[in-house]
């Protein structure tokens, strides 16, 4: 029998429906891992009680971009991403990645899953490259593992790395598999893990890292793999690569991508901040999705993708935190505000900005169409209930609680909720994540990081 749980006298739900409607003071019926319906006064005999008293609830934000293997190389002031040139940081960071161990996956990916959890995220995309010699291949099973144990729905993105320095890659060779490695093991974990059902909790992307780090057939047997088993495709793109392409192929990297079919709407791209006005039509056309990562562009100076012309043109922008090397942070809230305060930085010179909840409907509603989740995104019946809850019963919250569309962009809405929800359970509430010792995992992943990062590369930590 499915579980039944009623929440009850919400001050307001922000559903981010086609109607972009608010229900104020309203209950929300949620069976086994669905909503069931949003309106006044329900009533279910039996159901488990949720008081939602000068709560806001909103859709579960949907992460589109990130690399949980890093997070243990965040804080780190000798390896400093806004210090340095790219060539220099990248010698100094990928030797520390070359040592990476299926330990470090699995506690790594646990501190990136709470963060998110913890600050609103239900759905979270991973791009997982790192494979070595001495991480070993079961590196998304790993994943799973503490996916599972947190409660959060999960989309692995099964990356690599094929192409040798020597022929023009920025990747260590210890860091490189083969295209038949790496096929063989999205395989495997397809065949594991990928669920496409109405609210599957994993999922599986077929996530070659970038073009200029790898071989032209990684992407061009990726494409005919992912289409025969009907998954998604990933990669980075337009994130300093366009000169190097054009030099190495006489076309932009968008233009590759379209040669060899690795465009579509079944195919997103991570960053994209050097994609050029008259290549929004093909992106839009086409359905090619962006995951805009605000924190990484700023902190390494990069462009700012214009949201709104993307947007008004059609093209399908959702949010990313990336990776901790790049973002010391996991937190979904922090990266959507970001968001939105860079869009209004140049919204004199580009004709006006997005609104702020132009931007949360980026990072859920655009979030579940990236990742071709019709089931997630917004609060509807029918959907799963995947949710969170902010609690407005406080002072520094006092005069913004008349429109809770646009309050958490705006007002800075960035610590940790009050509670989220995924497929029907709860999994944060009142400061905790439910089902684990939290003190007791974190005090293991710190002794995972100790022994194996900080001991081996005490001149950087």
């Amino acid at each position: 029998m499915k579980n039944k749980i009623l929440i009850k006298n919400a001050r307001a739900i922000v559903t981010c429906d086609g109607d972009d409607m608010v229900h104020y003071d309203s209950d929300m019926l949620i069976e086994g891992p669905e909503i069931k319906a949003i309106g006044k006064n329900l009533e279910c005999e039996g159901a488990e009680v949720i008081d939602a008293r000068d709560k806001f609830v909103y859709p579960g934000l949907i992460n589109t971009h990130h690399h949980f293997f890093q997070t243990f190389v965040r804080n780190i002031m000798s390896i400093d991403y806004p210090n340095m040139l790219v060539v220099d940081w990248l010698d100094k960071i990928y030797p520390i990645f070359s040592k990476v161990t299926e330990d470090v996956i699995y506690y790594s990916s646990l501190t990136a899953m709470a963060d998110l959890v913890k600050h609103g995220c239900t759905c979270a995309f991973d791009h997982q490259y790192c494979y070595t010699s001495v991480s070993g291949k079961h590196l998304v099973d790993r994943q799973m593992e503490a996916a599972e144990m947190l409660g959060i729905r999960y989309h692995a993105g099964r990356g690599t790395n094929t192409l040798p320095k020597s022929e023009g890659s920025t990747i260590p060779d210890g860091m490189l598999e083969t295209t038949d490695e790496f096929l063989k093991d999205c395989e495997r974990i397809i065949g594991l893990y990928h669920d496409p059902k109405p609210f599957s909790m994993k999922q599986i992307v077929v996530a070659p890292c970038q073009p200029i780090n790898s071989y032209k057939e990684t992407f061009t047997e990726s494409v005919a793999f992912a289409r025969e088993k009907k998954v998604r495709l990933h990669t980075h793109l337009y994130e300093g690569d366009r000169s190097i392409i054009m030099d190495r192929c006489g076309k932009t990297s968008l233009e590759w991508c379209n040669d060899i079919g690795f465009v579509g709407p079944d195919v997103w791209i991570a960053h994209g901040w050097e994609i050029e006005k008259d290549e929004y039509r093909f992106m839009a056309e086409t359905g090619t999705g962006i995951s805009h990562c605000p924190a990484p562009a700023v902190l390494g100076g990069f462009p700012i993708l214009d949201i709104k012309a993307l947007l008004d043109a059609g093209v399908l922008v959702s949010l990313g935190a990336d990776g901790s090397a790049t973002n010391d942070s996991s937190n979904l809230l922090d990266a959507l505000r970001m968001a939105y305060i860079m869009q209004a930085y140049h919204s004199k010179s580009r004709g006006g900005c997005v609104s702020p909840y132009d931007m949360l409907k980026v990072a859920t509603v655009n979030g579940a169409k990236t990742l071709g989740r019709n089931d997630l995104g917004s609060l509807e019946e029918g959907k799963a209930a995947d949710l969170f809850m902010i609690d407005t019963d406080v002072l520094e919250l006092t005069g913004t609680l008349h429109d809770p569309k646009n309050l958490l962009a705006r007002a800075g809405v960035t610590g940790p909720v009050w509670m989220t929800m995924v497929n029907g359970k709860v999994v944060f509430k009142d400061g905790h994540l439910t089902g684990v010792d939290e003190r007791v995992l974190a005090e293991k992943g710190e002794q995972t990081c100790t022994k194996v990062l900080r001991s081996q590369f005490k001149e950087y930590f």
